[in-house]
């Protein structure tokens, strides 16, 4: 790391902590030529995630429209805003530790009906009946079948 006081390149780090929901680390460092202290932050370079939508269609990954999405599916349910974030959060974890940098509408879709699954069952319907989208009662019982016998 070099001093921003007078150049040189060698420096010891005097304190670590993390900073920003730890997100960042904060670096104190000392110059080990002219002494001064100086304040470093590290962050985690994240590569840009692309979301290829059913039509083919790309578009960058957006964790509000991710919440937006399960905010709809739990209206007027006890779901605490805060767990729709943490289930947001753990997706976007998991998405960007897995190698693809492209990741299809229907694998996030996927992602987010198991999670709520185990949060709020009545949700997990309403989202899967817009995500699927049910052509009929039909299908829209299945799927509530299958909920059911997984009890």
């Amino acid at each position: 790391m070099k001093c921003p006081f007078c150049g040189y390149t060698e420096s010891k780090v005097i304190d670590s902590r993390p900073a920003e929901e730890s997100t960042t680390i904060r670096r104190r460092r000392e110059c080990l030529a002219c002494q001064k202290r100086f304040t470093t932050y590290e962050i985690i370079e994240r590569l840009p995630l692309v979301v290829v939508k059913r039509d083919g269609s790309r578009q960058s990954f957006d964790k509000v429209k991710l919440i937006n999405g399960m905010v709809r599916a739990c209206e007027k349910r006890p779901v605490p805003l805060a767990t729709l974030e943490e289930i947001a959060d753990e997706i976007e974890q998991e998405l960007q530790s897995n190698l693809e940098r492209e990741i299809s509408t229907v694998e996030i879709g996927e992602m987010v009906m198991a999670r709520l699954k185990d949060v709020d069952e009545v949700a997990y319907v309403r989202f899967a009946s817009v995500y699927r989208s049910f052509k009929d009662i039909n299908t829209f019982m299945e799927e509530l079948t299958k909920l059911l016998t997984e009890k």
